[in-house]
């Protein structure tokens, strides 16, 4: 039968095996990220080079294989090792991958708010690791809780859920406080509640934001979102 084991990226590495922590030295806390981080496998000699960069092909393929079976002594059943590649064992579950996937079945909006998965989109990936084979990653993970974020905002403003959709727009622009999307929403959201206060502060704010870059600036369909919805930039009932 094979063990309960859980690996957490997010937020920090950690790994538990049975419920336990288990512990691993740093070289074996980057293999086991690197190959999680690719769930269809990895070629060996590729992950030997992408971990151990500054050492000779021989020697990384050297360090790659002592990593392997220090990681092998923690359990066998992790990481499954081929001459040419290696790969996560099936069982092993990865909040970056399982813990998401969980999260978007999670139903609506309304009942994410301190909820566990939740906070997977709050947090970083291994934030306190500086390895270049890092940042794709950790863009693909904040492309991910961007477009979740939004994706459930639409859906609370399309269910009447205005409070719901503030929340969600607030938190992906803590996220990405130059995305425009996030604003646009919460604009709407104000709208529908009939702050129009609200949403001009919003908007104002947006534009001081993207002040400081001057290659910036909001978009006609953001500066006319009043407009579409008969109201004046200023204020004023158009109708």
């Amino acid at each position: 039968m094979m063990p309960d084991v859980q690996l957490h990226l997010i937020g920090g590495f950690e790994l538990t095996i049975s419920g336990s922590p288990a512990t691993l030295q740093p070289v074996q806390q980057r293999l086991l990220a690197f190959v999680a981080l690719t769930p269809r496998g990895v070629d060996r000699e590729f992950a030997a080079l992408q971990l151990w960069p500054d050492h000779s092909e021989e020697r990384a393929r050297a360090s790659l294989r002592s990593a392997l079976w220090r990681l092998r002594r923690v359990s066998a059943e992790i990481v499954v090792v081929s001459s040419t590649h290696l790969r996560l064992n099936t069982h092993v579950w990865v909040d970056v991958r399982h813990g998401l996937e969980e999260l978007a079945r999670g139903g609506d909006a309304a009942g994410l708010d301190g909820a566990l998965p939740f906070q997977l989109l709050l947090a970083d990936l291994l934030p306190d690791w500086y390895d270049d084979w890092l940042t794709i990653e950790r863009e693909r993970l904040r492309q991910l809780s961007l477009h979740f974020l939004e994706s459930r905002a639409q859906k609370a403003l399309t269910d009447g859920d205005a409070a719901t959709a503030i929340h969600l727009s607030l938190t992906a622009m803590s996220i990405d406080p130059l995305r425009e999307s996030p604003y646009r929403l919460l604009i709407e959201a104000h709208l529908a509640e009939g702050n129009e206060r609200d949403a001009h502060r919003t908007l104002d704010g947006y534009r001081k934001r993207l002040a400081f870059d001057p290659r910036l600036a909001p978009s006609r369909e953001l500066e006319e979102l009043f407009w579409r919805r008969g109201r004046c930039a200023n204020g004023v009932d158009v109708n």
